[in-house]
């Protein structure tokens, strides 16, 4: 696996940046990305959505429950470079705000479909503990 570098590039001003390069902070795997896109799909077809209406992933982590901390996962409509990173995986686009990006360090956002568990779960390495119905945790 190679690293790619980034090379600064000078400005007429004679300043020197890097662009930006962020790494995603967590996997989205390919079963969760193929039911966020039928979730989609299933919008579009409804006419709760235009066909040619974008929607992202948004992944954030808020304060809450009896632990502390607790994932959301969303649709939205909304981007903003300012405040937001952008990333892709399986053909879908995953925002995540810069706050939330400081505790999703490898996590990973699934999707289940048998007979004990139906849905979509984030599993974060980095909690310490959880609360007993699993919906949220501390750090």
């Amino acid at each position: 696996m190679s690293t790619a570098v980034a090379e600064p590039t000078t400005l007429e001003l004679g300043r020197t940046s890097a662009p930006t390069v962020v790494t995603p902070p967590l996997t989205v795997t390919e079963k969760a990305a193929s039911e966020v896109k039928r979730h989609i799909a299933d919008m579009i077809e409804s006419k709760q959505i235009e066909a040619d209406g974008k929607l992202y992933l948004r992944v954030r982590v808020q304060g809450g429950g009896c632990s502390g901390f607790q994932n959301k996962l969303d649709l939205d409509a909304k981007y903003d470079e300012k405040t937001d990173h952008k990333f892709e995986f399986h053909g879908i686009e995953v925002v995540i705000d810069k706050r939330s990006m400081l505790y999703l360090d490898g996590a990973v956002v699934d999707f289940h479909d048998d007979l004990n568990k139906r849905g979509f779960t984030v599993t974060n390495p980095n909690a310490k503990g959880t609360c007993g119905c699993g919906s949220s945790y501390s750090m």
